[in-house]
């Protein structure tokens, strides 16, 4: 199993031009555009995505850890990002899992995803699954 593998679909893609995407790219390589099973919503500022079992798919990005010896520490920080440690009391955003990444349709590997772990009743699912296309489409309108 590859622990030391990311895949990211909302603001770490590249495509989001966001900051946290330098900090992903000091620390992780661009593996692929690749996909996982899964349903992808409009939470408002950012993307939230569940596994799914069916053919639904979320389109992202795969990334590898550049130093081997670094992960713990990179991937301390993306949960702190993400909102993992929660204060007591309170849910935390996102919990980060490990899923199976589709590479081109061909190949399958591991990697670690952050999947939503709140409400999105009478939010938008995003069709397509492709967060940074809707997003971009978005702020076209």
């Amino acid at each position: 199993m590859k622990k030391n593998q990311l895949f990211v679909y909302g603001s770490l893609r590249s495509g989001f031009h966001h900051p946290a995407y330098d900090y992903i790219s000091r620390y992780f390589s661009f593996v692929s555009s690749a996909k996982i099973k899964g349903v992808v919503y409009d939470a408002g500022p950012y993307p939230a995505a569940f596994p799914s079992t069916d053919e639904s798919f979320i389109i992202g990005e795969l990334y590898q850890i550049k130093n081997e010896d670094e992960f713990d520490w990179a991937i301390a920080q993306l949960d702190d990002y993400e909102g993992l440690n929660a204060e007591e009391g309170e849910t935390c955003l996102f919990k980060r899992e490990i899923t199976e990444v589709y590479i081109n349709d061909f190949a399958t590997t591991q990697a670690w995803v952050y999947w939503f772990n709140g409400d999105v009743t009478d939010k938008p699912m995003i069709i397509s699954g492709d967060a940074l296309q809707y997003y971009h489409d978005k702020t076209k309108q």
